[in-house]
């Protein structure tokens, strides 16, 4: 599992634009100034010149062509800075679902998404749970009228009028999206609709989450107008899940890596006792631990990335895995690397305290670390009490 030349050129040139969009050559979190709009002027610059939004979407769907490896190669980057760009709710989530859906379909909104001139939004999860089996919106045929129409009703295939009813949590940049994607119940089915979030009915409101970098929404849906993509989508939903877990895989080593790294500048500067604080024996144990911990992220993360463009019949399983060990690597990394930095990790001057709340948000993005291993558990052949969705 190595990358190539071309992928490790791709992680040096993000690098590069995000350390300039944050004016920093150390490789420091993202801080929004003032006014905003700086984080808008990163993403166009990933999109225009890097084609990062467009990486793993197919070259006639308007993308690069290339695969989750290089997805990860950007997530990896964007963990590392904390940078709060739409890349895994639109170019990830979004463009997946809709890269499973017919050809048709996916010309519609893809070539937009994967130029990064429009972001798009899946809405998923619901009273706390990812599992797709406790998906409970439903879609029901409309009544008709002006405001029924869906979004791009004159599509081949569109013509049923369907309205959406219930409510999306942890809805990945909906505040900014131009077209929502919504997972509902058809019948007993699960399908996947395209809906306009300025349609009637549909209400996005901005959630205000322990991790500030990443933006999330609630969007409830009251009977709002919307078109069918996918009656599939069972398997649309699995194969994002697997997409989402490996993706945020690599955010989470890169949050991790930045962590160890910034921990290791501090033991070096600070003094005690006429020497460095990392000098102490105790200290090189703890910090051995990391770099164990963070080592093994990166090997279950990196083995869900190329399982999956490999197409490896495994990837489900590794993919649970990478989720369930990287989530619980960056909580402890993160969490030794305020104890180590001592009071002033605990302060809003410094950068612990950031990557500490990506750690934990990020553990419970897509299901927890033990509901997830409780998806491997069959595979495995082991028995036990139900896994936590929370």
């Amino acid at each position: 599992m190595r990358f190539g030349a071309e992928q490790e050129e791709l992680r040096a040139t993000v690098r590069r634009v995000l350390e300039r969009g944050n004016g920093s050559a150390r490789g420091a979190p993202w801080v929004e100034p003032a006014g905003g709009g700086t984080a808008d002027g990163i993403w166009r610059v990933l999109s225009d010149q890097v084609g990062a939004a467009g990486l793993a979407v197919a070259e006639q769907d308007g993308g690069a062509g290339f695969s989750c490896v290089e997805t990860h190669v950007v997530m990896e980057e964007l963990g590392r800075a904390l940078t709060p760009t739409p890349f895994l709710g639109s170019a990830v989530l979004a463009a997946q679902a809709l890269a499973a859906c017919a050809d048709a379909i996916r010309a519609v909104w893809l070539p937009q998404i994967a130029a990064g001139t429009r972001v798009g939004a899946l809405g998923w999860a619901e009273r706390g749970s990812f599992d797709p089996d406790d998906i409970a919106t439903r879609a029901e045929e409309g009544t008709g009228g002006a405001d029924a129409d869906p979004p791009d009703a004159g599509l081949p295939g569109a013509g049923a009028r369907l309205r959406l009813t219930g409510v999306k949590e942890h809805v990945l940049d909906a505040d900014r999206a131009g077209v929502l994607l919504v997972a509902a119940r058809a019948g007993s089915d699960l399908a996947l609709f395209a809906v306009d979030p300025a349609a009637p009915g549909v209400t996005v409101e901005p959630q205000v989450p322990m991790d500030l970098s990443r933006p999330q929404a609630r969007v409830a849906l009251d009977a709002a107008p919307a078109m069918l993509l996918c009656a599939d989508g069972d398997r649309v939903m699995r194969h994002v899940m697997d997409a989402a877990c490996t993706a945020l895989s690599a955010e989470q080593v890169g949050g991790a890596a930045h962590c160890l790294d910034m921990t290791l500048a501090h033991v070096r500067r600070r003094v005690q006792f006429g020497r460095p604080i990392g000098a102490f024996q105790a200290v090189r144990h703890r910090l051995a631990d990391m770099y164990v911990l963070l080592e093994g992220a990166r090997s279950a993360s990196y083995a869900a990335a190329f399982a999956l463009a490999d197409g490896d019949p495994d990837a489900s399983a590794v993919a649970a895995l990478a989720k369930s060990s990287c989530s619980e690597a960056f909580r402890t990394i993160a969490g030794e690397a305020i104890q180590l930095h001592g009071g002033i990790g605990l302060t809003w001057e410094h950068d612990a305290h950031r990557y500490f709340k990506r750690a934990h948000g990020s553990a419970l993005l897509f299901g927890s670390p033990e509901w997830h291993r409780g998806r491997l558990a069959p595979a495995l052949g082991l028995t036990g009490g139900a896994a936590s969705r929370r």
